[in-house]
């Protein structure tokens, strides 16, 4: 061994601070490969705990996801049994306060008819237990456990026209009469009330359209809403008409109460006499149901309280059947009859009518006016539309006499059926 060697040997046991019994028996030659040997089985050790840490991290955020789960799920589970708690809860029944009596004592009638008097929960505000306010009733003890909010009824607020109708009065024609009529007793006491404060009079209260069909009495309506900015409230008559006794009435009362919230309103009834007939002795049960309805609507149109800025408009092509209670002052102040079209206002509607349609040079609207004697304005309207057909089928550019003509002759076939109708209605009848 040359002295180079040894002293490697003695350097790398003084390196390593291990002189003694570990190198006994181990040659001074050997002394580098051993530490070679522990070197390697180091890294060993240290790439498998850099193995098992990694291994470590991972189980740990597999533990905090399950953990994470663990929450969600019980969270789900205790949201889950806290509605099927709900679920399962008893019904509240539903009740109107009648009376309200000291000592937290309250008068109510319940939806079945009998009157009850209850206690209130102590969790109830006091100031919102006023008598008609709708209440819910403990199933078993009948107790006030809550008040229910006051809401329009969906069915009666869907009634309101909300979008404006595009239909001014420019687009009637030959209806001057009765547009003036129309607007003097319901646009102008909403728009310039001072004339008749003026003057010293009341407005007129409700306006009834009368007319055989067709002749524009809808029309006329869609155009009063157009030209108001007060809010319009349409009404089919037949809707006010319902299947169980007493919800007739009441919606007759929730559609006046809503208009009075929104006035200045006006209320247009069409088909006035599916709901006003005449009332007769001889009745069935859905016929008194009918008329329980018509004494409703009697009320609200001039009972005890005031309307104020509420103006009715309603249509019928049967006045002859309405009550007479319904016809008289105070209820409809002005009766305006919408007659069918002369021939001249047969020629002003055709033309309102092809404003917008591309016409031929030779269209003689005097001569169509002639040609359609009888006929309403929606006849003519639809002779419009038939001439405009009569060109898209023959793939014309523009609309002819001629397709004017085979138009009336169409529209004519239809109209004979409405010939065996009364021309005009006596007036008369208005005021039996």
């Amino acid at each position: 061994m040359t002295e180079s060697t040894k002293s490697k040997d003695e350097s790398m046991r003084s390196h390593l601070g291990k002189p003694g019994p570990v190198y006994d028996g181990i040659e001074p030659g050997e002394l580098g490969e051993v530490t070679e040997s522990v070197q390697d089985r180091m890294r060993q050790l240290e790439s498998r705990n850099s193995y098992l840490e990694e291994q470590c991290s991972q189980i740990e955020s597999e533990k905090r996801y399950l953990e994470n789960q663990k929450i969600k799920y019980e969270r789900e589970i205790r949201k889950l049994q806290s509605e099927l708690d709900r679920m399962k809860t008893s019904p509240l029944i539903i009740g109107t306060v009648i009376d309200v009596i000291k000592n937290d004592r309250i008068i109510v009638r319940s939806s079945n008819g009998p009157q009850f008097l209850v206690n209130v929960s102590q969790y109830i505000d006091e100031k919102k237990l006023l008598p008609g306010a709708k209440v819910a009733l403990n199933q078993h003890t009948l107790a006030i456990a809550e008040v229910i909010p006051s809401t329009e009824e969906p069915f009666v607020a869907a009634m309101e026209v909300l979008e404006s109708v595009e239909v001014d009065y420019d687009q009637i024609g030959g209806l001057d009469d009765q547009i003036q009529e129309l607007q003097e007793a319901v646009e102008l006491p909403l728009i310039e009330p001072e004339r008749f404060a003026r003057i010293g009079i009341e407005p007129p209260k409700g306006v009834l359209l009368y007319g055989l069909p067709g002749t524009g009495k809808t029309l006329l309506a869609k155009a009063v809403a157009h030209r108001t900015n007060a809010t319009f409230i349409r009404v089919v008559g037949s809707e006010l008409v319902q299947k169980y006794i007493g919800d007739g009435s009441k919606l007759v009362r929730e559609i006046f109460e809503m208009a009075r919230k929104k006035a200045p309103s006006i209320i247009f009834i069409d088909e006035l006499d599916s709901i006003a007939a005449r009332r007769l002795n001889e009745t069935t049960g859905a016929d008194r149901e009918v008329q329980r309805t018509l004494m409703q609507l009697l009320a609200e149109m001039d009972g005890f309280d005031k309307r104020k800025n509420i103006r009715i408009v309603a249509a019928t092509n049967r006045p002859d059947v309405l009550d007479p209670a319904i016809l008289r002052p105070g209820r409809f102040d002005r009766l305006v009859h919408v007659p069918m079209p002369g021939v001249e206002a047969r020629g002003k509607i055709l033309k309102i009518h092809c404003e917008k349609m591309t016409l031929a040079g030779d269209i003689d609207f005097k001569r169509l006016a002639k040609a359609t004697e009888g006929m309403s304005g929606a006849d003519l309207k639809a002779i419009a539309t038939e001439a405009g057909m009569f060109a898209v089928r023959k793939d014309k550019e523009l609309v002819e006499m001629g397709d004017f003509l085979e138009a009336v002759d169409k529209v004519s076939m239809a109209a004979d059926t409405q010939k065996m109708m009364p021309a005009s209605l006596p007036e008369t009848t208005m005021f039996v």
